[in-house]
């Protein structure tokens, strides 16, 4: 499940080698939340890293990310849930409104929101009377 969030660039962190072969990056956005404004972490990995280094703080941003989750067990046994918030696409926002179908922009979007269909088709009336 894809989502964007629409923000400005609060803070850029370097990347980090967690890993032989895995890298991650992390960044946050200020999100517009009526009165409260949300700083929301998202972290860019492998070779998406570079992504951030066309922003600078400041700048406002659309990111593209997917919502991921695990399980970790602890060597006690106590088990702990995680979640991260995977970025895959990170560029300019735009004000007027999203590339795909031309939905207004807004904090924050659901990529699987399903869209309204005209059954009718174009320059077809329909029959019922409301």
């Amino acid at each position: 499940m894809a989502f964007d969030a629409v923000g400005k660039l609060h803070a850029a962190f370097d990347t980090k080698q967690v890993s032989e072969r895995f890298t991650k990056r992390e960044f946050v956005v200020e999100i517009a939340d009526g009165k409260y404004p949300q700083l929301v972490l998202f972290q860019l990995t492998g070779d998406r890293c570079g992504q951030l280094d066309d922003h600078k703080v400041g700048d406002s941003v659309r990111v593209t990310f997917n919502v991921r989750g695990r399980e970790w067990r602890s060597p006690q046994g106590e088990i702990k849930y995680f979640n991260s918030l995977d970025v895959w696409k990170l560029e300019p926002a735009r004000a007027d409104s999203d590339r795909r179908g031309g939905r207004p922009s807004g904090p924050m979007v659901d990529r699987d929101e399903p869209r309204p269909i005209d059954l009718a088709g174009p320059g077809r009336e329909d029959d019922i009377p409301f």
